[in-house]
């Protein structure tokens, strides 16, 4: 079954916009995500899931409205389902996301940040 061998890496070296999350593979109702991040994302929650940052490079910080999470490479962060929250990154970040189907990446606000989940071709 090597042709359902997956690279995360070269996977995120075939995007080009930030804060386009795609997928890069799914396992039971959730999808695995590769996205690029940089700039100021918009504050949001996801009321009915959870949802996992893992940084692969770079630095993110995930603003909370009681605190800052700063993730640096290797970091597994996962804010609580109907907690707001900002990412937001001074430079490139490679992330990985892992968050059931159908998730939303702006969550309960919607807006022209919203994605519409690509697939890797």
């Amino acid at each position: 079954m090597s042709d359902d061998v997956r690279n995360a890496l070269s996977a995120l070296s075939n995007i080009s916009e930030h804060w386009q999350p795609h997928r890069l593979a799914s396992i039971n109702d959730y999808d695995l995500k590769v996205v690029k991040l940089q700039g100021e994302f918009v504050w949001h929650t996801h009321p009915d899931t959870d949802e996992l940052f893992l940084v692969l490079s770079g630095e993110l910080t995930i603003q909370l409205r009681d605190r800052d999470v700063i993730l640096g490479p290797n970091d597994v962060f996962v804010v609580p389902k109907g907690v707001e929250h900002c990412p937001k990154a001074a430079a490139e970040v490679q992330a990985i996301l892992f968050e059931p189907q159908g998730t939303v990446n702006t969550g309960h606000v919607g807006g022209s940040m919203t994605s519409n989940l690509r697939e890797l071709g």
